[in-house]
């Protein structure tokens, strides 16, 4: 209870599982007491997850290219073509790295990189099938709807021309990535030569239509205001309201699992180094942390909520596990675009599952899917593979380097 009868009852009504407005989720999330907003978020989480198992995947993020035209300010990993730093690598590169996050136990690979000039549906077909005809373990959890709007611009064809032979040629999940933010005024201001919010949106519910359950992300700190902030998550929730009320389901699981249209919704912060914004704007820990309670409350028909370590810290991404988070993302085995920006936030899977066990959680493993490949009830569960460490092939971080025969230790702390 509150001072505020007002918050009081849109408190109550969500934490019970009721449906909040814009407009008070804008007010919970600008004037609700942190207690207040974090209990509220957590009841949430309990009654969706009784057993407090909160999740973590073991992947990797491997960028096939950082040539790009779309020149995102906050962006500092790519480069435009001809630049002298461009890259793109060989087919056999990528597979080497799939082949040792297989050997490193990840169940998952994101494939991702610039909007190439060159690269149509024909690169991603070919990209795609050889991965899976290779590794076919791997969930192809990758792109996003900007990289399918310039792929298929590339190739002449549609939007759903496009995501139908990518999906057969062996993607099997939609990334997140390119939401930034979704409303138009700050969306231009950082990304102007980007595609809107809307059509971001649009080829997602096309790849819902078509058996793709994706992520949905949002990046804070470039100078929007609290009101945009929920108004990207509003966009958002009502096409995940299109997704249910279509029945839509992934096509990687039997009917009746709870997985079509947007998995999870993950927010992250932006990273203010070597990119144009230079950091002039950045969100707070504790806006991030209020963001989080007050989404986990606003989403009642999203099923995972995420915190993003990785842009955060480790000691944040433990206190949002008492907000309402149920997932703590991966153990990164490279990551390469945030990183760029500044994010040096590293981990190891023990660590991660302490954090986790820690903050009176039980850690479990889980695939793309969210369900689960092993729950670690007591230590005696635990994996014991010391080499499964965050970064260990970054080219953004310190000690990192590609394709390396050795695969470096990472200190944790």
């Amino acid at each position: 209870m509150t001072a505020n009868p007002e918050i009081d009852s849109i408190l109550q009504r969500a934490a019970d599982g009721g449906r909040i407005t814009p407009e008070e989720a804008l007010l919970i999330y600008t004037e609700a007491p942190f207690h207040a907003l974090a209990e509220a978020a957590d009841t949430v989480r309990r009654r969706r997850y009784p057993d407090g198992i909160v999740t973590y995947l073991i992947d990797r993020n491997i960028n096939y290219t950082n040539v790009c035209v779309t020149a995102c300010k906050f962006c500092a990993f790519f480069r435009a073509p001809k630049h002298r730093e461009g890259w793109a690598h060989p087919r056999e590169e990528i597979l080497h790295r799939c082949g040792e996050a297989v050997d490193l136990g990840a169940t998952q690979v994101m494939l991702q990189g610039g909007h190439h000039p060159d690269f149509g549906v024909e690169y991603y077909e070919e990209l795609f099938s050889s991965v899976k005809q290779a590794y076919p373990q791997l969930a192809i959890h990758s792109i996003g709807p900007s990289e399918i709007l310039h792929m298929a611009k590339v190739s002449g064809v549609s939007i759903e021309d496009a995501v139908v032979r990518i999906k057969a040629a062996g993607l099997d999940s939609i990334a997140g990535a390119g939401a930034e933010m979704l409303p138009e005024r700050p969306r231009k201001a950082i990304a102007p030569l980007k595609e809107s919010g809307a059509r971001w949106l649009e080829v997602m519910a096309v790849a819902h239509r078509h058996g793709l359950s994706s992520t949905a992300t949002m990046m804070m700190g470039t100078g929007e205001t609290h009101a945009e902030r929920i108004e990207h998550i509003r966009m958002i929730r009502e096409v995940q309201d299109l997704a249910v009320a279509n029945g839509y389901r992934d096509d990687a699981v039997e009917t009746g699992h709870e997985v079509g249209g947007f998995r999870a919704f993950i927010p992250w912060t932006y990273q203010p180094e070597n990119n144009h914004l230079k950091g002039r704007t950045q969100a707070t820990t504790m806006e991030y942390l209020r963001f989080l309670a007050m989404s986990r409350l606003f989403f009642d028909n999203v099923a995972h909520l995420q915190a993003s370590w990785l842009t955060t810290g480790k000691d944040v991404g433990q206190l949002s596990l008492h907000l309402g988070v149920d997932d703590l993302g991966s153990i990164m085995l490279e990551e390469n675009v945030i990183s760029s920006a500044g994010a040096r936030h590293r981990s190891n899977l023990h660590e991660l599952i302490w954090m986790i066990r820690t903050a009176d959680r039980t850690p479990a493993q889980r695939d793309t899917l969210y369900r689960h490949l092993a729950v670690h009830h007591t230590p005696a569960d635990d994996p014991t593979d010391e080499r499964v460490v965050s970064h260990f092939s970054s080219i953004a971080m310190p000690g990192g380097g590609a394709g390396r025969a050795q695969l470096p230790l990472v200190d944790a702390k």
